[in-house]
């Protein structure tokens, strides 16, 4: 086995090696290797992760090159990769990425964020992590070249910024672990780099262990105060109540060019209507501003309100949006067509429209009506967030969204006291083999309102003062790597991505305690290494696509298992920075349980995205507790070491099995996700439906990466475990060198193993808790256990507690009172618990032998 201190890379004889295993050939001789090292006096780090960086450091070295002429984008040939598993992550958006496995430099994808090599030369487990960073004013990627070579290139963005020295654009480091390979090349990057933090050092927002909803699928771009306030009460009603709600883009002020400078658009419902808007006001539209203290306390929405009605609003503007695709196809089709049979429906269809938009309006003018008049109260956002908090005390966060650059469109010039340019929006070329996308095309339509970089804190902290000042905590912000669209008159997309973050961190530190935002659109490896020194929470994933907006019927299937491989693969280098985020579903969705039980163990916030009366308030009662919060796993979910080389979309064989860990146990989540994903000749992503189809793998204990935390690691050296299958309700035991349990999973299914380590009692039976199983993540609703004579278990939530016991116990007690149990053949021992409120659900069980 290779020893760290011989994992040295080297470029001998035009290949580029560690350890003996050659990972590149035909490497020229422009490319070069230098040794990490840095000045611990002139970085921020905090001492134990220096002593940390220092330790790894002879694990890891620079890559780079020399350009023979000052350039501003430099692409260089670094190599030939063949015959050799990697994981990848690339852009098959802007603002998106996904995984791509392979073995030569042909199956690399462009715009590619990093390579995790298979180096098994190294020792079992061994790997190399090729880590591409940022160089002065230049961020790099990896491309392919021809004759499977992989290409390193290099950008500032700008034609004013060149340069030709580029020996530290990227970092390479070796290992046998690939976990610890990949937080080791990010500690390096950090202490390197020293513009951004790594999630240890952050805190946490505090909805990351609580339960939320999104208004956005609720409204789209037309939601109002009435309609959040009834989505709140429907949820909290059912005794699911949120504790963090997001109102979504449709809140704030904008309009068109060619719109009056301070009216808002009208008509925007659906997404990509308002992508050519812009802010003409940094508060709230017309819908919000018009609310007065007291209105829905008055008249609660059951009194007046159409639930029905943005339901019935959102599919007439999909109806319209529907013809307007199929004129335009038709009009591509050549010869004389004639048209007006389309433009008559869409007249209609827009008729139609006007008057359900009319009678929305019409039904917030009659809680005006209902209402007192002025009574002095505050008026607008401010006045509703706080009726919304008089009606539901447990709503501890509201957060809105924003785009970036203030909205889609940015900031209209002239309406602000801000140096606002409208700046024509220019696609890197590396961008030319990413996915077709609306919101690209309308960027590029209507450019963007740019606040000047000298001023992108002032627009911050305009913006966020105000919200704060209304009792908003948080912002969505959107949109992130249209920068790299503007940057070329700013100095190119490094200096101006640090101008735009560094106002962003200060605003919210400022006006959000810090921790107030979730970034979203934002996968792209200059966000992460210039954006990150605040945010701690960013999406994992695209969007939750409830359908496939290509027109696949097959896709409101397929495109779930895609986002589920987006989550878990992309956390495992985002994890690094930020809690990853999973994005919202919806709980009446056809695979809502198969999302809930991927949320269930992500170790994300869990939010829904549900329209008004559309809930499955069961499925979410096994995912959140009575009053809001979760039972959160430890960690966030990453994949198991058998599927890191492999492609669980569609090779018709791989399980995407994702580990994660509890107080007292670990969890594997497996989930069929064969189907779909990228397919590079149609740049976008398909269904494979060949794939979709039944699959079977394989748990063990050792899935589990207990040594990945201090806490946990004990737990990998337990002799035996107890396995709660969630679907099946079986409870079985398993050894570290048992045989692994064997399972099969239908199109679009999963199964949940708890693994509780099993603990000797003093009489020399075996007990190990479970959890209560009504919960898909049973495991974290164990808060305690302790004893080996009688045990006390404390558990938090309501339904059946679940221990595994090897001999029956002589009585078992809840909260002092003595109560039936079920004692059974295999050691299944299960009693009820109820939820206390006063005890913030929190049972105390104990089982006396």
């Amino acid at each position: 086995m290779t020893t760290s201190s011989q994992l040295v890379f080297s470029i001998h004889d035009g290949s580029l090696d560690v350890g003996g295993a050659v990972l590149l050939s035909g490497v020229p001789s422009n490319v070069t290797l230098s040794s990490f090292e840095f000045d611990k006096s002139c970085c921020d780090a905090p001492p134990h992760l220096l002593d940390q960086a220092t330790a790894a450091a002879g694990r890891g070295a620079f890559l780079g090159f020399t350009a023979p002429d000052a350039t501003d984008r430099a692409p260089c040939r670094i190599g030939q990769l063949l015959d050799r598993k990697f994981l990848s992550v690339f852009r098959f958006k802007t603002w998106w990425s996904t995984m791509r496995a392979g073995e030569r430099g042909r199956d690399v994808q462009p715009e590619t964020q990093w390579l995790l090599l298979d180096a098994p030369e190294l020792g079992p487990g061994g790997c190399v992590f090729v880590l591409p960073l940022v160089q002065g004013s230049f961020r790099s990627a990896i491309f392919p070249d021809e004759d499977d070579g992989v290409v390193l290139c290099t950008e500032s963005g700008s034609p004013a910024v060149t340069g030709s020295d580029f020996r530290r654009i990227a970092y390479v480091h070796a290992g046998t672990d690939l976990y610890v390979v990949m937080r080791e090349a990010y500690l390096a990057a950090r202490v390197h780099l020293g513009t951004f933090k790594l999630i240890e050092e952050k805190a946490l927002p505090p909805i990351a262990g609580r339960f939320g909803w999104c208004t956005w699928d609720a409204f789209y771009l037309t939601v109002d105060p009435a309609g959040v306030w009834q989505g709140v009460s429907e949820f909290a009603d059912a005794g699911v109540p949120a504790r963090f709600i997001v109102i979504d883009d449709g809140w704030q002020s904008v309009n068109r060019d060619d719109d009056p400078v301070h009216a808002d658009a009208r008509g925007l419902v659906l997404g990509g209507d308002q992508m050519t808007a812009r802010l003409h006001r940094f508060d709230e539209c017309e819908r919000f501003q018009r609310y007065r203290e007291g209105d829905l306390l008055r008249s609660p929405p059951e009194v007046f309100y159409d639930k029905t009605l943005p339901k019935t609003i959102v599919r007439k503007a999909c109806e319209i949006e529907g013809v307007v695709k199929a004129k335009k196809k038709a009009g591509l089709q050549g010869g004389a067509i004639d048209l007006s049979s389309f433009d008559a429906k869409l007249q209609l269809l827009q008729g139609e429209l006007e008057q359900l938009l009319a009678k929305s309006a019409h039904s917030l003018d009659n809680l005006r009506e209902a209402g007192c008049g002025d009574n002095g109260g505050e008026v607008g956002l401010k006045a509703f967030l706080k009726d919304m908090r008089q009606k539901f005390p447990g709503l501890d966060d509201v957060y809105v969204w924003q785009a970036l650059c203030g909205a889609w469109g940015g900031v209209r010039p002239g309406t602000t006291a801000l140096d606002t340019v409208i700046e024509p929006a220019r696609l890197s070329p590396g961008l030319a083999g990413t996915m077709d996308d609306l919101a690209v095309d309308r960027i590029v339509e209507g450019g963007i309102g740019l606040v000047q970089p000298h001023h992108a804190g002032k627009l911050y902290d305009a913006m966020h003062s105000y919200l704060a000042g209304a009792g908003i905590t948080g912002v969505k912000v959107d949109v992130f790597n249209t920068l790299e669209y503007l940057c070329a008159d700013h100095g190119g997309r490094v200096e101006l991505a640090k101008a735009y973050y560094a106002g962003l961190s200060d605003s919210i530190a400022a006006n959000f305690s810090g921790t107030g935002i979730i970034a979203s659109m934002q996968q792209c490896n200059d966000f992460f290494f210039l954006g990150t020194r605040q945010v701690s929470m960013a999406r994992a994933g695209d969007d939750f696509w409830f359908d496939d907006p290509n027109g696949d019927p097959m896709g409101v299937y397929w495109l779930q298992g895609v986002h589920m491989v987006n989550c878990s693969y992309n956390s495992l280098w985002m994890g690094q920075f930020v809690r990853p985020d999973w994005d919202m579903f919806q709980s009446d969705h056809v695979c809502a349980a198969f999302h809930a039980a991927s949320r269930a163990v992500s170790g994300s916030p869990i939010y829904v995205s549900d329209s008004l009366g559309g809930h499955d308030f069961a499925l979410l009662k096994t995912l959140v507790f009575p009053d809001g919060t979760l039972p959160l796993c430890l960690h966030y979910a990453l994949p198991t070491r058998d599927c890191l080389f492999k492609n669980p979309l569609f090779d018709e064989e791989t399980v995407l099995k994702m580990w994660n860990l509890n107080k007292f146990g670990g969890v594997i989540g497996a989930f069929n996700c064969q189907g779909a994903g990228w397919d590079p000749a149609e740049r976008r992503i398909c269904g494979y439906a060949h794939c979709y189809k039944a699959i079977s793998g394989t748990v063990q204990p050792s899935d589990v990466e207990w040594g990945q935390r201090e806490d946990t690691a004990a737990m990998a050296n337990t002799a035996e475990y107890a396995v709660y299958k969630h679907h099946s309700g079986e409870l079985v035991l398993m050894t570290r060198e048992s045989d692994p349990i064997n399972f099969a999973l239908q199109p679009s299914s999963y199964e949940i193993f708890t693994f509780a380590p099993v603990m000797l009692l003093a009489g020399g039976g075996k007990f190990a808790p479970v959890g209560v199983v009504d919960m898909i993540n049973c495991g974290g609703t164990v808060v305690d256990v302790e004893g080996h004579c009688d045990v006390r278990v404390r558990v938090k939530g309501a339904g059946r507690l679940m221990v595994y016991s090897s001999v029956r116990p002589a009585r078992t007690v809840v909260d002092g009172c003595e109560v039936a149990f079920e004692w059974g053949d295999g050691g299944k021992l299960e009693a009820s618990v109820a939820w206390k409120q006063d005890k913030e659900g929190v049972s105390d069980v104990v089982f006396c032998y």
